[in-house]
């Protein structure tokens, strides 16, 4: 999913404030809450302007019940068919605490224990290393603390490898720090957890998530499935970042499927109002209709802290991740919140002592929906309200500001490169396969994955060339694709950087030349 975790955590650097409740807090009247709720609704809809969102949609719940639902801007940037209540959004890795308590449905029910073995309910599960292999216990699936890198082979997704394969390859990534030592926030490992759902009920993630959560819990809007976002009719358009401004992508965008591979970890299309259903039922601690879906037991290990995200400092607030959420040290209570991205950006928010929550969906990724939910928290509990999100605007245009400085620039005179020809061939890598590198138009490209992406390659400097991947994303602006040779000069391999996160997932080795091929 979106790298949005790090980001969030420094915008909310900006928030001061005692991190520990010392006393209660007295419940604002029905008057006041009335008053804040208007201050708050003109707030979200000048700063959704300032951060240049289309739209979103925002729900507040308390004590189980919407208490504030409303639709702010157009679905589709440019249009005039404005957001509702009742419009579908992506809602990314907030997926996530969804495959979470399907889990512990199956613990309640005996199936399995947390600190139960991965490899005695998934027998084919294997991580880099056989000690870790042996060692994975259920829990650690959803605790991001695996030893992997951050969002370790995301890219595997966006290329079209199914979940099947992207399992399979878990094994071949390399561990960056210690098992369980670490926070490293990945996307794969919550494909294992669902395939150990989807063998005890004998029925796809898919269907156990409709079966036993949308179902009981009336989310008769939402949805798992790519072809019920394209169907459906009250739906937000996808909007993305493009040479400083922001568009529309189109419905049949080639990359949509992305976040349906990894279903689990960030597949749903929901509405605000079904989100407050399912906010109304994490509050109320797995009951719905006084029926108890999940135990408070194993409610409580959803929600307590597993692994260390973010200590203290002097703005900071001490965080940790749960299982599919973050429990965050907050004055005057803790907040248990989640966030995902897609091409969306989505914010889940709540605050146990006050039994108040918030929903914020969007479309376009920005830091906007996590500082309103920390806004309107601060303004409930009686805390002057502060402008996060000018606050967070600043310090976003401040941080791109720092990214554009640090863009690499063309060496004035560049050593030549060997004859492109060269550089063709077959490479490879237990993680993403096999790639082509081919000559195309006088171009070198490279064609990567099952849905044969084609990343073109330009000269930078010697066996060095800057890569264009056909994806609007800023971080790719500034991608390099890098031959290695022998003492012979001979081509061995070659790295795409995009992939090489804090190892060598990126590193592809030769294992064919063209004239390997006639």
């Amino acid at each position: 999913m979106a790298k949005i975790f790090a980001v969030l955590m420094a915008v909310l650097a900006l928030q001061a404030g005692t991190a520990l409740a010392q006393d209660k807090v007295a419940q604002p009247t029905a008057a006041e809450l009335k008053a804040m709720l208007a201050d708050f609704d003109q707030y979200a809809a000048k700063a959704m302007a300032d951060w240049k969102i289309p739209g979103m949609a925002v729900g507040i719940v308390k004590d189980g019940k919407l208490i504030f639902g409303k639709g702010y801007g157009v679905k589709t940037l440019g249009g005039n068919d404005p957001v509702t209540e009742n419009t579908l959004f992506q809602i990314g890795s907030t997926s996530k605490a969804f495959t979470s308590t399907l889990v512990a449905m199956l613990v309640d029910e005996g199936k399995l224990k947390w600190e139960d073995k991965v490899v005695d309910h998934a027998a084919d599960f294997r991580m880099y290393d056989p000690w870790v292999t042996r060692e994975f216990q259920i829990v650690d699936l959803m605790a991001q603390r695996s030893g992997m890198p951050a969002y370790a082979a995301d890219t595997l997704f966006s290329l079209g490898f199914d979940r099947a394969y992207i399992k399979q390859a878990i094994r071949h990534i390399k561990p960056v720090t210690s098992f369980r030592g670490h926070f490293a926030y990945v996307n794969n490992l919550w494909l294992v957890a669902a395939g150990i759902v989807e063998r005890y009920t004998g029925k796809t993630w898919e269907q156990t998530l409709k079966e036993r959560i949308f179902d009981p819990l009336g989310m008769s809007h939402s949805s798992a499935d790519m072809q019920s976002f394209l169907n459906a009719k009250d739906v937000s358009s996808l909007h993305a970042a493009e040479g400083g401004k922001v568009i529309t992508l189109p419905k049949n965008w080639e990359f949509l499927e992305w976040s349906y591979i990894a279903g689990p970890a960030g597949a749903i299309n929901s509405t605000i109002g079904d989100m407050a259903k399912w906010l109304a039922f994490q509050m109320d601690n797995g009951k719905v209709d006084d029926k108890q879906l999940v135990s408070e037991a194993n409610m409580q290990v959803l929600h307590s802290p597993k692994t260390i995200a973010g200590l203290s400092g002097e703005l900071h607030k001490n965080a940790f991740y749960c299982l599919g959420w973050i429990y965050m040290e907050h004055s005057p209570y803790p907040v248990i919140w989640h966030n995902g991205g897609t091409q969306m950006k989505t914010m889940v928010a709540y605050v146990p002592e006050q039994k108040i929550g918030v929903v914020v969906l969007s479309n376009y990724v920005t830091g906007l929906p996590e500082l309103l939910a920390f806004r309107f928290f601060d303004q409930y509990a009686g805390k002057p309200a502060k402008d996060l999100s000018a606050e967070g605007l600043a310090e976003f245009e401040k941080a791109k500001k720092k990214e554009e400085a640090k863009k690499p620039v063309p060496p004035k005179n560049p050593l030549a490169p060997m004859p492109l020809e060269t550089y063709t061939g077959i490479y490879s890598n237990d993680v993403y396969g096999k790639i082509s590198v081919s000559l195309v138009d006088g171009k070198l490209t490279v064609v990567i994955g099952p849905k044969k992406l084609k990343i073109t390659l330009s000269h930078w400097n010697k066996d060095v060339f800057a890569a264009h991947w056909p994806v609007s994303d800023p971080e790719l602006e500034s991608a390099f694709a890098s031959f290695q040779a022998n003492p012979e000069g001979k081509i061995t391999g070659i790295t795409l950087d995009t992939l090489n996160q804090d190892d060598d997932l990126g590193v592809f080795h030769r294992v064919e030349t063209p004239a390997d091929t006639h």
